[in-house]
């Protein structure tokens, strides 16, 4: 028998994709459903591109819906210990590029929760798994997917 996937999440990113099944089922459905009741009133449905992209959008819509519901079921909330020394999810971390000589606060989160435009890193990405566990003052190596290496130090926890 295969294990379900248990999903890693902050209770902000729980929180998040709580709102976010409201949003589809109370908002986006109805207005959905609007646009399909408009769509089949222009008659012939076998021609109609507003029929079809409504189709779409509603498939597009009950995915998600059965992707979040599914995410959770298996969810695993993830509570910072404030205490803790070393990095994990939930921790906010000030690391240092070397090489750049740059300094970048990434909150470290889980897979579902990821968004690097807005500096939060996946702890399964490769940076995330590279300062799992490290301390301030560590110093590690991270491979790209390019195989470029680069050197950061881990500068603060919290």
């Amino acid at each position: 028998m295969a294990s379900k996937k248990v999903y890693e999440l902050t209770q902000s990113g729980l929180d998040q994709l709580k709102d976010e099944l409201t949003h589809l089922k109370d908002v986006k459905r109805v207005e959905n459903l609007e646009a399909l009741k408009e769509a089949r009133e222009q008659g012939d449905l076998s021609e109609n591109a507003d029929y079809d992209a409504a189709r779409n959008e509603q498939a597009r819509i009950e995915a998600r819906i059965l992707e979040i519901e599914s995410i959770l079921k298996n969810v695993k909330i993830i509570r910072t210990n404030d205490d803790s020394t070393t990095v994990n999810i939930g921790k906010k971390v000030l690391l240092h590029f070397v090489e750049k000589n740059k300094d970048v606060e990434y909150h470290v989160v889980g897979t579902i929760e990821a968004d690097p435009k807005n500096f939060k890193i996946s702890i399964e990405s490769p940076l995330g798994r590279a300062i799992k566990g490290k301390e301030v003052g560590d110093l590690v190596q991270i491979k790209s997917a390019t195989n470029k290496q680069s050197n950061v130090e881990i500068k603060a926890i919290s």
